[in-house]
């Protein structure tokens, strides 16, 4: 073949030399329109020898340029889509417009994927949100969970089905408390990710802890090489700024991966509450009526850094680090509250009012790292994983609170209060893991593992009172708070993959040993408790056009640290938060009986039962006229509903998601020995628009909507909230770089009101935030962007338990 070729090559290079060569280009597209990246391009020719080879960029085109006349054969191919062919003859420029890969069923992993670029696929387990090369890949993380099915964000909190789910990033767990993970989410670039999966029942490979998972995925390396992004966004509310900056970078050889990113949010949040507690006599009437105007500034400067590097040890072992670093300095982390109380007799008279002014500082050093070993055994598919964790938290506060108290009409206090808080808190979690995987033949696969984890913290509370200028220790507020536990787990799961039926089921068994003590107060908590926690998914394909899927699930949820800390935290004089030691875990079952139309429009129906399900009480002491919130256990939950979900191509250019949900809630607690249920049905209803115009589909536009009805949380009822965002975004320079510009909660109808009034329990308050934004952001990619990251997360089973336990008040 060599002598061949070099013989006609010259005998042919004179007139070769004088031939005029063309170009050939494509585009590529699947049923729906939808560009398909990284499709392989192959161009043969007429002796069936191999000519080029490319992948078609983020839009889906590809372009051959100096190619010689004569017959050639164009192959397309991509993983889940049927092979295209094409032979033709080159005499002049050829463009192949939106050639369409027809999909095609292949079984992985036990699980029958259909490969549908962008939308929504339900697997057996879990719901895939593909949004890779998407319009959405112009986003933050965060901004892409806003829009993800079943994910509601709101009032600072990420819930799944009305619960607190478990981010997860590539399987490995994300443990920050839910404001840094916000943070973090918000300060990554969207460009890389593949998609995100909302795994509603867990199976056994999952931690047990919590109400659902959400996965994010990133895209896998396709090529050696380096690229890098930078990236930020800007928003305005009516009262301050937030920035978010940041820069990823990705290199990649043979054996050699290593992944950098940094991201700093300087930021600061304006809240306003009003609140209004009527305190109760011994016949429960109102004793006095007192009205208080919080006005809280945050500032915050988080810096998070994360770094993976993976080296292939050979075709079989792979050794992995990563590293992910949170760091909120105390220069620019601090919270000031400004409040004013005005105390009325029962008739409404005022009687008196004390002003408050709380300045915090907070310092946060929250630092994980990871070493990871996987083994791939010569079978396909057989893997044996080794995980080791550690994770070192060090968090401390300086809190001033100055109260001056006043008669009416009187503009000198006639009492004043002040004390000085020293608040610290330093963890240490130490975990080791192993995971194996074994298919088999015929779409089974088995997997097993085992997991240890160590934990110790100490927290540390100083409390000084200021009396005439001088500074004495208050006795009754010095404490130390220490806490122990050791978690042993295992687990096996089984799953089974048939031409119209999936089966998946697991069983996971936790040991917990843990210690709970407060020097001060003589207040310690232990607890022994070995719990098995089962699951069960089966689906059945009845035809193209119908699936139906049956799920089981029980979960845990764990008390965050600082929840079980009875150190108090004071709002004001006579506010504070404070924990509790004496917390159990909760305990869900989760029933789940679903059905699918068309791959299109999903109905579920859900039941979900929640044993000692712990909230926070707000607690009115009537005697003291003292206010409290803490964390507590009440008896029980219940909640029911239908939910009905659809991701559909409108016309070319629109696409629509729709997702509603009617669901039931009801709650049992206790006041005194008094057992109290709240109820109600509510309403929840998400819609969001994608447009894409331009003839390079450049352009997009998203306007989405979602509306909650009043529902209740434990003894709380929350109104009504809904808001309408506006997002256009333009891609330039060949998708190098993107510009977007919109706006959040056009209509300013996002905050809500709150209120508690049972037994001799009455509290109202409004919530006024800065839910209203202008929003400015962009991206640039520069190096071989087309390249995608190894990136990694932190993971280790506690992490996500360190919040502090005045996070969702500051």
């Amino acid at each position: 073949m060599l002598r061949k070729l070099l013989l006609h090559f010259l005998c042919y290079f004179p007139l070769l030399a004088l031939a005029q060569n063309y170009t050939i280009s494509g585009h590529v597209v699947d049923e729906n329109k939808i560009e398909v990246a990284y499709s392989n391009i192959v161009l043969i020719d007429s002796d069936n020898e191999y000519i080029i080879g490319t992948t078609t960029d983020d839009s889906g085109n590809f372009i051959f340029e100096d190619i010689h006349k004569g017959t050639y054969q164009l192959k397309i191919s991509y993983l889940g889509f049927e092979p295209y062919n094409v032979t033709f003859e080159l005499y002049k420029n050829i463009a192949f417009n939106n050639i369409v890969l027809n999909e095609k069923a292949e079984a992985l992993d036990g699980v029958v994927v259909t490969a549908k670029r962008p939308t929504v696929k339900r697997l057996i387990d879990r719901v895939v949100f593909n949004v890779e090369n998407s319009t959405l890949s112009n986003y933050n993380v965060l901004d892409v969970l806003k829009h993800t099915p079943g994910v509601m964000v709101s009032d600072n909190k990420i819930t799944v089905k009305n619960g607190e789910p478990i981010i997860y990033l590539n399987d490995k767990r994300v443990y920050l408390s839910s404001n840094e993970i916000q943070q973090l989410l918000e300060g990554t670039t969207a460009q890389n990710l593949k998609s995100i999966e909302v795994v509603t029942n867990p199976p056994a490979k999952y931690e047990a802890e919590g109400n659902a998972v959400i996965n994010i995925v990133t895209s896998k390396n396709i090529t050696a090489g380096y690229n890098g992004t930078i990236f930020g966004n800007y928003k305005q509310g009516y009262k301050y700024p937030k920035y978010a900056l940041g820069t990823s970078h990705f290199f990649k050889t043979n054996k050699l991966d290593a992944y950098l990113n940094y991201s700093g949010s300087p930021r600061k949040d304006y809240r306003h509450n009003d609140e209004i507690v009527n305190f109760k006599d011994e016949l429960n009437q109102t004793s006095s009526i007192w009205e208080t105007d919080f006005k809280r500034t945050k500032e915050s400067l988080n810096h998070n850094i994360n770094a993976n590097i993976d080296y292939e040890l050979n075709e079989n072992n792979t050794l992995s680090f990563s590293s992910s670093i949170l760091i909120g300095p105390e220069k620019n982390t601090n919270t000031d509250v400004n409040s004013t109380t005005q105390m009325f007799s029962a008739n409404y008279v005022l009687d008196s009012l004390f002003n408050t002014t709380n300045n915090a500082n907070f310092k946060t050093n929250n630092l994980a790292f990871n070493l990871d070993f996987v083994h791939d055994f010569k079978r396909e598919g057989e893997k044996l994983s080794v995980n080791l964790h550690h994770t070192n938290y060090d968090f401390a506060s300086l809190q001033n609170v100055n109260t001056n108290y006043y008669l009416t009409n009187e503009n000198v206090p006639f009492r004043e209060s002040i004390f000085q808080t020293n608040n610290s808190q330093s963890t240490k979690l130490y975990t080791g893991q192993v995971d194996y995987e074994l298919p088999f033949e015929n779409n089974g696969q088995f997997e097993t593992g085992l997991k240890v984890s160590d934990i110790n913290s100490g927290s540390y509370i100083n409390q000084f009172i200021v009396n005439n200028g001088q500074q004495s220790t208050d006795i009754d507020e010095l404490d130390t708070f220490l806490y122990d536990e050791m978690n042993y787990a295992v687990y096996a799961s089984f799953s089974k993959d048939w031409d119209n039926w999936s089966f998946k089921t697991g069983l996971r068994l936790e040991h917990t040993d843990l210690t709970g003590e407060s020097e001060t107060i003589s207040n310690s908590n232990e607890s022994t408790y070995t719990k098995l926690f089962p699951s069960f998914y089966l689906l059945d394909r009845i035809n193209d056009n119908h699936q139906i899927y049956f799920s089981y699930n029980k979960r845990i949820s764990r008390p965050r640290y600082n929840d079980l800390n009875p150190f108090k935290y004071y709002l004001n004089d006579n506010t504070y938060l404070v924990g509790n030691p004496t917390l159990k875990p909760q305990i869900d079952d989760v029933f789940t009986l679903g059905y699918t139309l068309k791959d299109t429009y999903t109905f579920e129906v859900y039941y979900r039962y929640e044993d000692n399900p712990s909230l926070e009480l707000f607690q009115q002491d009537n005697v003291n006229n003292k206010v409290r919130y803490i964390k507590t256990n009440i008896d029980r939950n219940i909640s029911y509903g239908l939910d009905f979900m659809t991701y559909t191509n409108i016309v070319s250019n629109w696409n629509l998601y729709v997702l509603s949900s009617l669901f039931y809630y009801e709650g049992k607690y206790y006041n005194d020995s008094l057992l109290i249920t709240n109820d109600k049905w509510s309403v929840y209803a998400q819609v969001v628009n994608y447009f894409t115009l331009l003839k390079d589909k450049s352009l997009s536009i998203d306007v989405s909507y979602n509306y909650i009805s009043p529902m209740v949380d434990g003894p709380s009822v929350y109104s009504t909230r809904h808001g309408l965002d506006i997002s256009v975004r333009k891609s330039f320079w060949d998708n190098r770089a993107s510009l977007s510009v919109g706006v959040t909660d056009v209509f300013n109808t996002q905050n809500f009101d709150l209120s508690n009034n049972y037994a001799d329990q009455d509290l109202f308050m409004t919530s006024r935030m800065e839910n209203r934004l202008f929003t400015l952001g962009f991206n640039y990619k520069f190096g071989n962007y087309k390249l995608s990251t190894n990136k990694k997360e932190i993971n280790s089973e506690e992490r996500n338990r360190l919040e502090n336990n005045n996070s969702s008040h500051n």
